[in-house]
């Protein structure tokens, strides 16, 4: 019989794993510690996405989720700049929602103060484990149909630090992943500090818009405002957060994480979480403290944080702008302090090069900025930026509309509460001991807010157990933050 010529044919067979019908599209499950698999398994199987996808935290990541974004519009290109990006929510997805933000814990008076009948608590909103399930039972089954489930390995701290506490966060925004690489560190090396059994936070985060999507999306921002819930289950450990995207209440490691359960972890384990940034001042004789300051949100902790001294011969560094867990050291009795955050989520609006350098100069490549202004020439644009923008040129505000800059001052480019959110590793007083796995010692508190009048500028306390009476009695004017 004649030869007969037939092309050489390869075949290749390829496995796709599963968790049950959904397949994993990125990275391996069954290298997952078992408690992590058991919970993603759980959650896979509550919400229904149509792919899992698991981080690692590598630059390839970054660029095909910045790219699919930008594909899909939620976010623009700042060409004026290295790797900046802009992105403009739903107008009913800007802030904070603390009257959709609840503890859930057994005894309500584990979590909220006693209060007179009749009257609303504004320390906190608790709900009954029972009340919360049917809330959560009415949002979370399929809320991620038709969506990719991130799974986020981070950890609040450096990694492997004592002082570090370790999260999963699953979520079915990719901008959410992407502002939680900037804002957290996130790594597969997270899962060898789990292989023991370890205990981890659970986060979960849905847009709360399974598709096909029945309602109508703006600006290319998923989100469902009218059943939004934040919840905490400072007893298990668990955060929950449905409907919204805002950083506040989707990037679950900052004030879910690393203030609300962390503050419950340190009552249990004798330590403290609080809403403080750390700084340190050097004198002209080369003497330096740390300090930790209190203040609520918008009310100045960045730009504290990153002063630049008026007196000639002191320096001011920045170890954390936000947050500071702070426990003391059993040997020495010090009170030392971690920046559990990697990255500035900064109120834009009066941020400048008088007001704080430091800031602008800190997020001038691989930042993302929400609900800012866009300049003709692929600039960022917030209020207080008047004196270093020409007038005449041409902005694009945050709801879409054209002006320009001096020919009306009613025009408003930005949202009171615009972000920026960039790495810390960028700003240029950052110390050289902010990612300390020891931490720094803290030598003052500071406490302090939003007040026109009626009370001086600064008080000195007469000593440590006057400052907490002083720090207790302190109000702040509400600002754009909530």
């Amino acid at each position: 019989m004649e030869d007969v010529n037939v092309p050489f044919v390869e075949v290749h067979y390829v496995t796709i794993q599963k968790v049950g019908d959904i397949p994993i599209v990125k990275g391996d499950f069954q290298e997952l510690p078992p408690q992590v698999q058991k919970w993603v398994a759980q959650m896979v199987q509550l919400c229904t996405p149509r792919g899992v996808y698991i981080c690692d935290g590598s630059d390839e990541e970054a660029e095909m989720v910045t790219q699919k974004l930008v594909e899909r519009g939620t976010l623009t290109k700042l060409t004026k700049y290295e790797n900046n990006y802009i992105c403009w929510t739903d107008p009913r997805d800007v802030a904070r929602v603390e009257s959709k933000t609840f503890i859930v814990t057994d005894d309500k008076y584990a979590s909220v103060p006693h209060s007179r009948e009749g009257t609303n608590c504004v320390l906190g909103l608790w709900m009954s484990p029972e009340e919360m399930k049917g809330q959560l039972d009415d949002r979370l089954p399929g809320c991620m149909s038709g969506r990719m489930m991130y799974i986020i390995p981070f950890s609040m701290g450096p990694i492997g630090s004592p002082l570090s506490k370790i999260g999963v966060q699953v979520t079915d925004s990719n901008y959410v992943l992407l502002s939680m690489r900037v804002m957290t560190r996130v790594s597969s090396e997270i899962w060898k500090h789990l292989k023991h059994g370890e205990e981890f936070v659970k986060c979960l985060h849905s847009m709360g818009c399974p598709r096909p999507v029945e309602r109508l999306v703006i600006k290319h921002w998923p989100c469902n405002p009218e059943k939004t819930l934040i919840v905490h289950f400072p007893d298990i450990r668990k955060v929950i957060s449905y409907g919204s995207g805002y950083g506040g209440n989707s990037l679950l490691g900052k004030k879910c994480f690393a203030l609300r359960i962390a503050g419950r972890i340190a009552y249990d384990e004798g330590w403290l979480a609080e809403h403080m940034l750390i700084m340190s001042i050097t004198n002209p004789k080369g003497e330096e403290k740390f300090v930790a300051a209190a203040f609520p949100s918008a009310c100045g902790k960045t730009n504290l944080a990153m002063l630049t001294p008026a007196i000639p011969g002191y320096t001011v560094r920045v170890v954390g702008d936000d947050i500071a867990w702070m426990r003391f050291d059993k040997q020495t009795g010090e009170l030392r302090a971690i920046n559990p955050e990697a990255g500035f989520f900064g109120v834009a609006p009066g941020t400048n090069m008088k007001t704080n350098p430091n800031a602008i100069l800190t997020c001038l490549k691989n930042s993302i900025f929400t609900n800012v202004g866009e300049t003709a020439d692929g600039g960022f644009y917030w209020e207080g930026l008047e004196d270093e923008t020409p007038a005449g040129t041409e902005i694009t505000s945050w709801t879409g509309e054209k002006y320009i800059l001096g020919e009306d001052k009613t025009k408003k480019s930005s949202h009171p509460n615009a972000r920026f959110c960039c790495p810390a590793r960028q700003c240029p007083i950052i110390h050289d001991k902010w990612e300390d796995p020891a931490g720094v010692p803290i030598s003052a508190i500071i406490f302090g807010g939003r007040r026109p009048e009626g009370v001086p500028l600064v008080i000195e306390s007469f000593d440590w157990k006057h400052g907490v009476f002083l720090a207790s009695q302190l109000k702040s004017e509400t600002t754009a933050a909530a």
